[in-house]
């Protein structure tokens, strides 16, 4: 089948190669114009693979489609437009000219959250079920008939990159694919939108997205997932805009301990802990946040709101000033239009996108040897020379978590000495079980006690349960890719059970 794609972004991209793959022709492909000097990576895949590329500024203008435009897409003789994220409005002399007219992908379970910024204002609203759908254009606003949709639950932690990343992005390739499979064969249904239940809301912008602190938490949470990095919940405290990011419900285990900051309009002053920013909505409950952006657009740690910010730079070695400038030229290739990279070059304000994060992180994992690098750390140091003194503090081992504190309890055995941990191992610290309780834990051979051993209570399992779902969604290491994970295994001393020569001796 002979197919248009209009759209943009990874995912359209990636829409484009499947449809290739399955034997479809693309006859041309309409994107947004180039930003900043860069190609969106639709129309820079289609380029490199000889497709028509088209970038039209507008499809029309006073509200009529421009003929020329008209006249340039009809040339391609489409039996199909696809659209996958289209953010463009596409005039209905487009829409309704190929054969089998023009399909959407939007990411939710329409007639719910039509309009723009869907995925945001199904986590607002707290919905368990989110989704994407497949439509048939019309004139409407995500209006017209339905072709497919799919559903997943929402995670109570779920914010707009784990939905998107997790299935509206995997599953909205493969239904639109599907989806055009069964338009060829002719089996493609057109079921009318219900009315009942349909719900529009406008796109999030910062001004909008003040948090009403006379809330439940749950609520105060959802408000500040849904706005998580674009545009960002916000409040006023300490005299500044504070905007807040990656915010969760589980807390079990937390202690509201330590120094508070006073919200005006709160329930309660939220609290500095080292767990982050602990908030309460109107019904005495939790909730944390991780990360703090200060009006200056600077992002922090929340447990480190407080503390002093490091002033003093590291002086680099020449090796270093090498690593510095090769990461320079990464930069300058990702931002294309900055005439030079200098020390107060800022990634964000420069042009760059999330994609441009996750392009850089990469790069720079190449070129400082598997360094272990986050996403969350281009958002934490924006400018380039913050940037490069992040990465040299890392390269120095001196960004690291300080030494977990042991207390051993040691004994003689055959001539050595054996130092033994016996405190209860939760949330990479060594604590006591509630209330000091402890166990003996018996020498087999002889009956003899080795030593006390904490006994966990069932506030000590409720805290490691809580601290190791925190790591498991949160942690380093749900984040990196495989390839970094198989690196790190590699790294890894083998264990002296694996020292041993072919014959096992």
């Amino acid at each position: 089948m002979k197919i248009a794609v209009i759209g943009q972004s990874l995912f359209g991209q990636e829409v484009y190669c499947r449809l290739r793959e399955e034997g479809h022709e693309v006859v041309g492909v309409f994107t947004v114009p180039d930003k900043d000097g860069k190609a969106d990576p639709l129309g820079l895949q289609a380029e490199q693979d000889g497709v028509p590329v088209f970038k039209f500024p507008r499809w029309r203008a006073k509200g009529r489609a421009l003929p020329d435009v008209v006249a340039q897409y009809q040339a391609l003789g489409a039996e199909l437009n696809v659209l996958p994220f289209c953010s463009q409005f596409i005039p209905m002399e487009v829409i309704s000219a190929p054969r089998h007219g023009s399909i959407i992908y939007h990411p939710s379970l329409l007639p719910r959250h039509r309009g723009a910024s869907a995925i945001n204002w199904t986590l607002i609203h707290g919905d368990k079920k989110g989704g994407f759908t497949i439509f048939w254009a019309d004139d409407g606003l995500d209006t017209g008939d339905l072709l497919l949709q799919k559903e997943c639950e929402v995670l109570p932690d779920d914010t707009v990159s784990s939905l998107y990343n997790r299935f509206l992005f995997p599953e909205g390739v493969k239904g639109m694919v599907q989806a055009v499979k069964l338009i060829a064969e002719g089996k493609a249904p057109r079921l009318p939108q219900p009315e009942e239940g349909a719900t529009y809301e406008g796109i999030q912008r910062k001004e909008t997205a003040r948090i009403d602190w006379d809330q439940p938490a749950e609520a105060i949470h959802n408000w500040i997932r849904g706005n998580d990095k674009v545009p960002g919940a916000w409040t006023e405290a300490c005299g500044q805009k504070l905007t807040f990011f990656n915010s969760t419900l589980s807390t079990a285990g937390l202690e509201p301990e330590g120094e508070d900051l006073p919200i005006p309009g709160a329930h309660r002053p939220g609290v500095i802990t080292k767990a982050g920013l602990i908030l309460f909505g109107n019904d005495g409950r939790m909730l944390l946040v991780k990360n703090i952006q200060l009006e200056d657009g600077k992002m922090i740690p929340a447990a480190h709101f407080f503390e002093k910010v490091e002033s003093s730079a590291l002086e680099l070695t020449e090796e270093e000033l090498g690593t510095a400038e090769a990461v320079r030229g990464a930069w300058k290739r990702i931002l294309p239009s900055v005439p030079e990279v200098d020390e107060s070059t800022d990634f964000f304000k420069s042009g760059a996108a999330s994609v441009d994060v996750v392009r850089l992180v990469e790069e720079v994992k190449e070129l400082c040897d598997g360094l272990e690098l986050e996403n969350e750390d281009v958002y934490m140091a924006t400018t380039f020379g913050d940037f490069i003194q992040l990465l040299v503090r890392r390269l120095r081992g001196g960004d690291k978590e300080t030494e977990c504190a042991i207390d051993y309890v040691e004994k003689a055995v055959n001539k050595l000495t054996l130092r033994m941990p016996h405190q209860l191992f939760i949330g990479g610290t060594f604590v006591d079980a509630e209330g000091g309780k402890t166990y003996e834990t018996i020498n087999p051979t002889d009956g003899s006690a080795l030593c006390q051993v904490s006994l966990a209570q069932v506030s000590d399992v409720d805290k490691a349960v809580a601290a190791a779902k925190d790591a498991f969604e949160n942690g380093l290491w749900g984040k990196i890719s495989a390839r970094d994970r198989g690196r790190l295994l590699y790294r890894a001393p083998p264990s002296p059970s694996t020292r041993r020569d072919p014959t096992g001796t």
